[in-house]
């Protein structure tokens, strides 16, 4: 099994997701070992004096100015895992909650959060034994962290609450813990809070939504491929010289995917055979321009990722002449603005890919093909109502493009007055790119049928190759009237699991 070292920096997107999604194995370096033992000894100092510090011998939040005693201290890092672990609603997926778990390992091992080495090594014997604290849907306000999530993950680490089992049964997580030889951990100064303050729910999400929407980007470039194809459309718009002079990087990456697909086509170009059409529609001719806008956004958001991974996000910190300083670092915001960013793309791209649909199944517009892509229309109503489906998912995508962090309600008496929603903002991209991914899978469909009506003429190699994949996956091709949605869920895996982008790339090579 794929083995993930953990030290005090370097963690990758890769690794995140190898962790989540993957079950990778997790061992602590040395050197993270010995930064925890480092900053230990700080804490430690600072706990033995008189002087009250923040996290480490006070309350927390709106009670931060209440000094506490050496033999309350053990007792406040209990508590306040406990009282924040207050998350209400349905459960949160596996995937999120083992990222969520990671990603607050990773910072624990910065060495700047004066956390013990024995609680680091738990955080990593929990996520080996595929133990998954059971974490709730609604509880963060993306700011002081992900509290309400991260506090059911360290109340797992206490052998309280529940958690999965890595059979899938919800059990005690004290029983789990003694299944697998794992002590519970005692929490002592500062840990407590160390455990629960940062972004790590949300950079997670993120993580996860990039590498999804990496995918589904060079699927729309597929489906748009072959939408064109149908609509017996020109690929000279296509050309690199047109793209040149408006340099988006994305948007030439797009039409360059397209491009490739479209290669040795001999269903595009045929304007001259149909005299009143000069050009193709935006939603044809414009689909790089769209999809690449999308794509220059999720640069950016990998960006603000890859600062966020290399980030180390708690309060109070330990720095390495010392200190131990309190801070604002745990607000969410920079996190929450780039997911707020990839659910508006992710709603337009779906939006241009509804209505390249529309336009295949509309006789008026679709320049020969039958309507609704029937067998026989007025007996057959073809794909109309796959179409409303589309349409569905794709309003709803359109208020899921809302923003959460243009939101922020005060918490803690006041004392956190101004908060990101990022949590919400990661909650609501998940959706909005399980929706994407149904979408497009409709226009696969759709676009794949509306390829094979058009007889005589030969699609692309790359796009004959995505028919014959999508054909074996269980999508059937045009026919009269069945019952559609076995074949729109076989359609939603085939893109879900990456088949149409591998089956594309079995003649195009790698697209970008």
């Amino acid at each position: 099994m794929h083995t993930v070292v953990v030290g005090t920096s370097g963690v990758t997107a890769a690794d995140v997701l190898a962790v989540a999604r993957g079950g990778a194995r997790i061992e602590l370096s040395g050197e993270a070992v010995a930064a925890l033992t480092a900053a230990r000894a700080i804490v430690d100092q600072l706990a033995a004096k008189p002087d009250p510090v923040y996290g480490v011998s006070t309350g927390f939040g709106a009670l931060a100015t209440r000094h506490i005693s050496p033999e309350l201290r053990a007792q406040l890092q209990r508590n306040i895992v406990r009282s924040h672990a207050a998350g209400m609603g349905p459960r949160v997926e596996r995937e999120v909650v083992r990222a969520l778990m990671f990603l607050r390992l990773k910072t624990v091992c910065s060495g700047h959060t004066g956390v013990r080495p024995e609680v680091a090594q738990t955080m990593a014997d929990v996520l080996n034994a595929g133990i998954t604290p059971v974490v709730h849907e609604y509880g963060s306000l993306g700011c002081s962290g992900d509290l309400a999530p991260l506090s059911h993950c360290a109340l797992t680490l206490m052998g309280e609450g529940d958690a999965e089992g890595p059979d899938g049964v919800v059990r005690p997580a004290g029983e789990l813990l003694g299944e697998h030889g794992i002590a519970p951990v005692e929490l002592r100064e500062k840990e407590g809070l160390a455990l629960l303050n940062g972004t790590d729910g949300m950079l997670g999400m993120l993580l996860m939504a990039l590498a999804d929407l990496d995918t589904l980007y060079k699927s729309a470039d597929i489906t748009a491929a072959l939408s064109l194809e149908g609509l017996l459309g020109t690929d000279k718009v296509l050309a690199p010289e047109l793209h040149a002079i408006r340099p988006h990087p994305g948007q030439g990456a797009s039409a360059a995917n397209m491009l490739a697909v479209l290669k040795g086509s001999q269903l595009t170009g045929h304007h001259q055979d149909d005299a009143p059409r000069v050009q193709d529609a935006y939603s044809v001719r414009c689909a790089p321009q769209v999809a690449g806008a999308g794509r220059d956004t999720m640069a950016h958001a990998r960006l603000v990722a890859e600062r966020e991974l290399a980030s180390a996000v708690d309060n109070p910190v330990v720095l390495p002449d010392g200190r131990v300083e309190s801070n604002g670092n745990f607000h969410g915001a920079p996190v929450a603005y780039v997911l707020d960013f990839l659910a508006v793309v992710a709603a337009d791209l779906a939006s241009i890919a509804e209505r390249r649909t529309d336009r295949l199944l509309d006789k008026n517009r679709s320049h020969g093909l039958p309507p609704f892509l029937a067998d026989d229309a007025g007996v057959d109503s073809g794909l109309m109502i796959a179409q409303y489906t589309q349409a569905a998912l794709v309003s709803e995508m359109k208020r899921l493009a809302v923003p959460a962090s243009a939101d922020s309600i005060p918490s803690s008496a006041m004392q956190e007055d101004h908060v990101s929603m990022g949590w919400s903002a990661a909650r609501k991209l998940r959706t909005s790119v399980d929706h994407l991914t149904r979408v497009l899978a409709v226009e696969l469909y759709a676009a794949t049928r509306a390829v094979e009506l058009r007889e005589g003429l030969a699609p692309a190699p790359a796009t004959q190759a995505v028919i014959e994949a999508v054909r074996e996956a269980g999508v059937q091709g045009p026919g009269p009237d069945r019952f559609l949605a076995p074949d729109l869920a076989a359609a939603d895996a085939f893109v879900r699991e990456g088949r149409l982008v591998a089956a594309a790339e079995s003649v195009t090579g790698p697209l970008q």
